[in-house]
């Protein structure tokens, strides 16, 4: 067995494996504390055993819980005589086979306190739902208690009559319960009627509404609070992907709840932003600011170490240490290629979400009253959301909530519609056909009114909404033939009241400029292009990532090279080359822009410009070094022998010319070869310099390819341009 030797939050924080899958509390294995024996592992095994009989006791699973308390009752009755028998005989009384099998039982004592924690923890529908897994780990921590009570060499410890007694009724009661009696009745007839009410919304029949409330009484949802809490405890742990999770029917009771939200209880109630806890797992989130509940500050497990801000998207680095995702980026970007914490190299700047943190912040937020929402931006978060409401009874119960949202956003108040936006949000994170549904009930024209909102969070939920509902593909043409609906669009991007509400309004012209249609309607908006290109060089590392893609799919329009260079774009392109979060899709969109020989010559005329363009062939990724190829190779074909020449001199060039050759894709390695072509040609002599494209030549380059170096040049013609580099919307 096996223990951990830090504590719970250190073990989050520096935790660097990759998409790591919750599981339950006996899952794995912990070492048993070497260090103690005699009296002082009897003490820390008494002190324990107290702390666990002391936890309030949690709704869920009260049979398994209450035998347990029992069974700790005894043991700490067991203990206590124990330490009589220490003090009166000393520490002789334990053989080596004792301590060993005392430090075993601290092994189980620490797995029952894991799992006590975990069911005063979860959210009632998830102990619900959860029922027969929850009740194999009471199984199984009864099965390991008495293998340990076994083995315990009770002879050699000269016990007395009452601690003999203690023992032999414990090993008896661990022994005596059959597997059926580990599942509660009680439970499984509600956890019945739980998905009773699901097959209702199969057949398209929403419950009877007294019907919901009684069961949601039941459960112990009995307002908002409770219920909103509930959603957002089921949603975490969908994406935290536990191993043998039923992702779409957790996904129909979240869709249910919502549903029950608003048809059952007043969401606009501001006490809702508080999450249901356990009297034990709030008062442990509590103590980690302190006790006033008025007055606290952020734990410094939340804090990023860059910014010393709440953590709002952590992610772990190569070295195992965790930092908000947008502060580490802008640390990277900077030029920094060590760890801020450790002063440890970054062996890559691969970064991985740390969600059982981010889990463990959300519920802190949720204590002290504020809403939570984490970006997610990971595509398999999105895959996995998207997943879990594919059934038929979350189909119809997001309908029905739709519906109602719908009417809220139509007919509500002013303090209702920021309400309804903010739900049509996530309703339209979690698959295409919400976002079908919410868009043919006309929810798109009532949206757009909000974006002129006032108020900064109706605003900042009703873009989103509308970037969540523009990733399905026919709500793309509704918003674009809205009236004033592009031109708000822009209006949030340029004069947003908040960064988020820009970055997504930029994200809403990248998903509508992918269809080709569009693109010039965007770029003829007034301010649209000038302000993505504000946003590429001032932005947030996020928003300068969607305006950069926004960029980049104007970029294939046949006409917007003027624009793009009228706007600044060009400009804002060629200085993002630096930044090696965007420098993929601004080499591509210069590449694309370089038919205008205006362009061509500004972007070539910087040795800058050209350098940082062979810096991403040697360093960047396949598709970003097939881009910068495309940028040099339309510098060479359309700047002239000048700026060809120029492009041969640049240091290094033979090498990572000839690793690209070797390593690149299909398109940059036959541009690569163009390039050597066009550089050589462009260092001959006059005479051979004017012979005929067709003709071949030979040729000795020796600043290029090296001394001695014989290379031959075939006939080369015009080539095609990249094709747009395909990339996911982000759904926040």
């Amino acid at each position: 067995m096996a223990a951990q030797a830090s504590s719970p939050i250190e073990f989050l924080l520096r935790r660097p494996l990759p998409r790591q899958r919750r599981r339950l509390p006996l899952a794995g294995a912990f070492f048993a504390p070497t260090g103690l024996s005699g009296a002082p592992l009897l003490r820390a095994l008494a002190s324990l055993a107290a702390d666990l009989l002391g936890t309030p006791p949690p709704p869920s699973q009260r049979r398994n819980l209450d035998a347990l308390m029992r069974r700790l009752a005894l043991l700490s009755a067991l203990l206590d005589s124990l330490l009589l028998l220490l003090a009166d005989e000393g520490e002789a009384a334990f053989s080596d086979a004792a301590n060993l099998c005392f430090r075993e039982l601290y092994v189980v004592l620490f797995r029952a306190d894991l799992l006590v924690s975990y069911v005063a923890s979860a959210a009632r529908a998830w102990a619900l739902l959860r029922a027969p897994q929850l009740a194999a780990s009471f199984r199984d921590l009864d099965a390991e208690l008495a293998v340990v009570l076994d083995v315990l060499p009770a002879a050699s410890l000269r016990l007395s009559l009452d601690a003999a007694q203690y023992l032999d009724l414990l090993r008896a009661r661990c022994r005596r319960r059959a597997p059926a009696h580990y599942h509660d009745p009680a439970e499984a007839a509600l956890g019945d009627l739980l998905l009773a009410a699901l097959r209702h919304f199969e057949v398209g029949q929403p419950p009877d509404p007294s019907m919901l409330r009684s069961l949601l009484l039941q459960i112990g949802i009995s307002d908002a609070a409770s219920c909103r809490s509930e959603i957002e405890y089921l949603e975490e742990q969908i994406l935290s992907q536990e191993e043998d999770a039923d992702l779409p029917l957790i996904g129909g009771v979240v869709a249910l709840l919502r549903y029950c939200l608003f048809s059952l209880f007043d969401p606009s109630n501001t006490k809702t932003l508080r999450v249901w806890l356990s009297a034990g797992n709030r008062q442990r989130l509590l103590s980690w600011s302190c006790s006033d509940d008025s007055s606290f500050s952020v734990p410094k497990e939340f804090s990023c170490p860059i910014s010393l801000d709440l953590m709002r998207d952590p992610v772990v680095v190569s070295t195992g240490q965790t930092y908000d995702r947008t502060s580490i980026i802008q640390w990277i970007e900077e030029g920094h290629s060590t760890c801020p914490n450790s002063g440890q190299a970054l062996a890559d700047n691969r970064l991985v979400p740390n969600r059982a943190l981010r889990s463990l912040i959300s519920q802190w937020c949720g204590v002290h009253g504020f809403q939570f929402d984490s970006p997610e931006s990971n595509e398999g978060m999105i895959e996995c959301v998207a997943a879990s409401c594919c059934s038929k009874a979350a189909i119809e119960a997001n309908k029905a909530t739709a519906r109602i949202l719908f009417r809220m956003l139509m007919e509500g108040s002013d303090s209702a519609k920021p309400i309804a936006a903010r739900e049509i949000r996530l309703l339209a994170k979690t698959g295409k056909q919400n976002r079908a549904f919410i868009a043919e009930l006309g929810a798109i024209p009532l949206l757009c009114k909000l974006l002129l909102s006032s108020d900064w969070m109706a605003q900042e939920n009703t873009v989103t909404a509308l970037l969540n509902l523009s990733i399905y593909e026919p709500n793309k043409a509704r918003i674009m033939e809205q009236a004033d609906c592009l031109h708000l669009i822009v209006s949030v991007l340029k004069n947003g009241r908040t960064t988020e509400a820009k970055e997504n309004a930029a994200a809403t012209l990248f998903s509508l400029s992918v269809v080709h249609d569009y693109k010039k309607k965007i770029m003829n908006e007034p301010g649209a292009v000038e302000e993505l290109a504000s946003m590429l060089t001032k932005g947030t590392p996020r928003g300068k990532k969607d305006a950069v893609m926004a960029l980049f799919n104007l970029s294939t329009h046949p006409e917007s090279s003027g624009r793009m260079l009228e706007s600044s774009a060009v400009l804002a392109l060629i200085e993002s080359l630096r930044n090696d979060t965007v420098s993929e899709e601004a080499a591509g969109a210069l590449a694309l822009l370089m038919k205008q020989p205006t362009i061509v010559h500004l972007v070539g005329s910087s040795e800058t410009v050209i350098t940082s363009l062979v810096g991403l062939m040697r360093r960047g990724t396949p598709k970003c070094k097939e881009n910068a190829v495309s940028a040099l190779y339309e510098i060479c074909r359309r700047g002239g022998s000048t700026l060809a020449q120029r492009v041969a001199r640049i240091p290094g060039l033979n090498t990572v010319i000839q690793n690209v050759t070797l390593t690149g894709t299909k398109r940059a390695k036959k541009k690569a070869s163009l390039i050597v072509k066009m550089c050589q040609r462009s260092q001959m002599p006059s005479a051979l310099a004017a012979a005929p494209l067709g003709s071949t030549l030979t040729v000795v380059d020796h600043s290029l390819v090296g001394n001695g170096t014989l290379r031959r040049a075939a006939s080369f013609g015009s080539e095609e341009l990249s094709n747009p580099v395909s990339i996911s919307v982000p759904v926040p």
